[in-house]
């Protein structure tokens, strides 16, 4: 092994450096600021957990997602954290359980061990908000608003929002008799809009024709408000789950066409991501130019059950990174720093304390050291005027 190969960072797995660290800092306590306003309270969940609490309940992706190592002390299996939203359901259902609704919000680095597209990161710096104990349309929509002012204090332009509900895909699967197995195979095929696949699969699998007509329409439920009127008329013999999911998805819709400052609205019923933990509404917020959504969440209200205590629970969650590449905001933006010359003359160290003070940066000198103070990213410099420390502009 070379010795430029012994530096190299795996695959998908990324450090951030100076000066865009700081950006991305500020950025993540001005969020962080905004969640505590709505009433969010953070939580900072570990790292590593035993295998059992972290994918219980989540199904076979994020399993597949999650790194696992052997704990030396007990023998157990662990997992590094691919996901932050089971860890806020066991908090939830342990650690608080409160009776009232319970808004949490979180931001760390989560590990995956393939990336979820060409070019992703393995290491997203995940934040996210989940509001648990409150099963109405209110909660969906406030968590919708919430992240659409997350993203517009990051100043990205241009969002275009889809919506979905996996109840009735659920509901039409359930109405047509589909074995798991079926309905994971025709899960798979809705996502990639497969319609010649998805088609045979339903003549093999369902022998009701009405049956098949609705299940093979989600493929073509999508665009703008029209599709729920359209699901009205092409879903209008399915069953009473179906319809009330369709139901829901619509006032989720007008209430957020209230709430909105531009964004685009659309729907895709065949929009299922998430779907195997995932109970009701989901959506994904995507912009031009970037190939996969920026943004996805929805409602999980099943999750909390396998660690005891079921509530219902609706939430988002984003990767700050990749956020940070899509805002034009600069974030912590300051002048240039001020250079202070070796010394320590009580007078200058008291020059050099008030200036940080009042919010400068000041860089020292040390004695020897190579490089003036344009090389040190200075435009000021800090110097004895007749006994009295001024800062002065470097000369051009």
């Amino acid at each position: 092994m070379s010795s430029k190969d012994q530096w190299l960072l795996p695959e998908g797995v990324d450090e951030v450096l100076p000066p865009e660290a700081w950006r991305l800092e500020y950025a993540r306590r001005e969020l962080l600021d905004l969640f505590s306003r709505w009433g969010y309270d953070l939580i900072m969940p570990p790292l590593i957990e035993y295998l059992e609490s972290l994918l219980t309940g989540t199904g076979n992706d994020l399993d597949l997602q999650t790194f696992k190592v052997t704990d030396q002390l007990t023998g157990r299996m662990m997992g590094l954290r691919a996901d932050m939203t089971p860890q806020a359901a066991r908090i939830d259902a342990h650690p608080l359980q409160r009776s009232v609704p319970t808004r949490l919000c979180y931001m760390g680095e989560v590990l995956h061990t393939r990336s979820d597209g060409f070019g992703s990161s393995r290491s997203p710096l995940q934040v996210g908000a989940e509001l648990f104990g409150h099963a109405g349309v209110e909660s969906d929509v406030e968590i919708i608003t919430l992240l659409l002012e997350s993203l517009q204090l990051l100043s990205i332009p241009e969002l275009h929002i889809d919506l979905g509900h996996v109840g009735i895909f659920r509901g039409l699967a359930r109405d047509a008799s589909l074995t798991g197995p079926q309905e994971n195979e025709l899960f798979d095929a809705l996502q990639r809009k497969a319609v010649p696949e998805i088609e045979a699969m339903l003549e093999t699998y369902v022998g009701d024709a009405g049956q098949r007509q609705r299940l093979a329409a989600l493929a073509s439920l999508n665009g703008d408000r029209s599709v729920l009127d359209r699901a009205r008329e092409q879903l209008a013999g399915a069953s009473e789950s179906v319809l009330a999911a369709l139901g829901n998805l619509s006032a989720i819709a007008m209430l957020i066409e209230q709430r909105a400052c531009g964004e685009t609205l659309n729907f895709d019923l065949a929009e299922l991501r998430g779907y195997r933990y995932q109970t009701g509404m989901v959506f994904a917020v995507f912009v031009p130019g970037c190939g996969q959504e920026i943004a996805r969440g929805g409602r999980y209200d099943a999750i909390g059950k396998v660690f005891g205590r079921s509530r219902a629970a609706t939430g988002f969650s984003t990767d700050l990174r990749q956020l940070m590449q899509l805002s034009s905001r600069s974030f912590g933006a300051r002048g240039g720093a001020i250079f202070a010359p070796v010394g320590e003359e009580k007078e200058l160290l008291s020059a050099i304390q008030a200036l940080r003070q009042s919010g400068e940066q000041v860089i020292r000198a040390l004695p020897g050291q190579e490089g003036d103070a344009a090389d040190m990213g200075c435009d000021r410099t800090l110097v004895n005027e007749n006994g009295n420390w001024v800062v002065k502009p470097l000369p051009s």
